[in-house]
């Protein structure tokens, strides 16, 4: 046997229950894994490896003082979900992208949620992510966020969590579509016996969404790139590969008469759609950042004048504020007249004053996080901080409370990882995609990303994490 069964007082483990026992979703996998010998286990982890760099599949954190590409390791051993836990999260995130959507549509409109003081006004007109040049504007179908990358974590009782909410410019999707292609080929036959649903029509799907918010019947459609040293142009260019649509960067277009060109061999094409994997505000000089090279000059003036639909609409980044993610339990009360299906963690904004005195008294048993940071920056883990960074992060809050929010510490579920030739429990979160099309889409799987030392929660790619295969069951 290769597993480790878990101590699991106080964690959930995702493989075992409290007693050691293999729970029946993964007792198939468990049996398969069991009878291939640990040299054999080491052989498909380095095939794993190189399959992803032959594939292309690497990142730049850019932190990194090597500047080196890195692959974002991928653990043999999938995550597996069970049809009831699924379909509880679908219709939680269902329910949660329908409420936020009418939130970013009603802040930058008649702002009633404000007027009635469910959301505090100040929260929002702060935010460094609310638009003024979004005021007044409705999108293309009247949709802001067409792709979500929510974040949820499981606590000791197994239960799910959001932990924030991403939808400005979600990334990861494809290692999740790469992902699944390379466990498949390391275990065809139990994709069958376990009834897998499949992810691979993601591509199909995102294109479909892209498609729908054009009044044209054969729209012109486009990824919207950085550029090749953005730390997720491998992601940028696999989708618009799969879609079969252009990659451009900023250079690639011009504006004309409230409308965006693209420039081709054959001369210029108009282009109806753009999926943007560039921050708001970086794309148009003339609107936002006067120093971007990133952008195009006009090209906010084209989606503003509805000659251009930009997925995500820009603007959607004042609901990734963590801070304003606080209050989605109220938008879905608020605008849905329903109970949240899905909690959020617990959090204490250090813009309340009474929050903020609890938050400075309990620094060393709280994670504090920027309300605007990703990626794992800008984060203090109390329980594992010193003292000097604790000191650090109480000047930070007390010069900038709106700046920063706390939870407290979970115990993040924990998923069977391969360490060496032993299997051992590591704490893992969970990134669902949703596409907003027609109706609101959850896609069946999800990146699972692994903290790959035993014991961190850190799970960020950017701070040394990895992924998993996530396998969603039919039944």
């Amino acid at each position: 046997m290769h597993f480790k069964v878990p101590n699991t007082t106080g964690i959930y483990d995702e493989m075992f229950d409290a007693e050691g026992n293999c729970r029946p979703h993964y007792q198939k996998f468990k049996e398969k894994l069991d009878n291939i010998p640990k040299k054999r286990l080491r052989q498909l982890q380095h095939a794993t490896d190189t399959a992803q760099l032959n594939m292309g599949m690497t990142f730049n954190v850019y932190h990194d003082k090597e500047g080196l590409e890195k692959i974002l390791h991928l653990d043999i051993v999938p995550r597996i979900i069970d049809a009831k836990d699924w379909q509880k999260l679908e219709r939680g995130l269902q329910q949660r992208i329908q409420a936020l959507n009418l939130f970013i549509q009603d802040i930058y409109n008649d702002r009633k949620i404000l007027k009635d003081k469910i959301v505090p006004s100040e929260l929002i007109l702060t935010s460094k992510d609310y638009l003024q040049p979004c005021v007044g504007l409705t999108p293309p179908k009247g949709i802001w966020c067409h792709i979500t990358g929510t974040d949820l974590v499981r606590d000791e009782k197994g239960e799910f969590y959001v932990l924030e909410d991403n939808l400005r410019c979600p990334s990861g999707v494809s290692y999740l579509l790469e992902n699944r292609e390379i466990i498949k080929r390391l275990f065809p036959s139990l994709f069958n016996q376990l009834c897998v649903r499949p992810v691979s029509d993601y591509p199909g799907k995102l294109l479909s969404v892209l498609q729908y918010l054009s009044g044209k019947d054969k729209p012109v459609v486009a990824v919207l790139t950085p550029g090749v040293f953005n730390s997720a142009y491998f992601e940028h260019s696999y989708l618009a590969q799969e879609m079969g649509i252009e990659l451009v960067t900023g250079q690639d277009l011009i504006a004309q008469n409230d409308k965006v060109y693209m420039r081709t061999t054959k001369g210029l094409e108009q282009v109806d759609v753009l999926y943007r994997r560039i921050d708001d505000t970086f794309l148009d000089p003339q609107v936002f950042n006067p120093d971007s090279l990133l952008g195009t000059p006009g090209l906010f003036n084209a989606f503003a004048k509805g000659n251009l639909a930009l997925a995500n609409a820009p603007g959607t980044g004042v609901a990734d504020d963590k801070a304003v993610y606080a209050y989605v339990p109220d938008m879905i009360k608020y605008y849905l007249d329903q109970e949240a299906l899905l909690s959020n963690v617990p959090t204490y904004l250090c813009s309340r004053e009474e929050d903020l005195a609890y938050v400075l008294e309990n620094l060393d048993q709280l994670v504090v996080k920027e309300t605007n940071a990703a990626g794992g920056y800008g984060m203090l883990i109390g329980p594992k901080s010193t003292k000097a960074e604790r000191s650090v992060f109480y000047k930070k809050i007390k010069g900038n409370p709106r700046g920063y929010i706390a939870q407290p510490t979970l115990s993040l579920s924990t998923v069977p990882t391969l360490n060496g030739s032993r299997i051992e429990g590591r704490h893992v979160d969970l990134r669902p995609y949703v596409l907003y099309n027609e109706q609101v889409e959850v896609l069946p799987g999800a990146l699972t990303r692994v903290a790959l030392v035993k014991g961190s929660l850190v799970v960020n790619s950017s701070q040394g994490g990895g992924s998993k295969d996530t396998w969603v069951l039919y039944k």
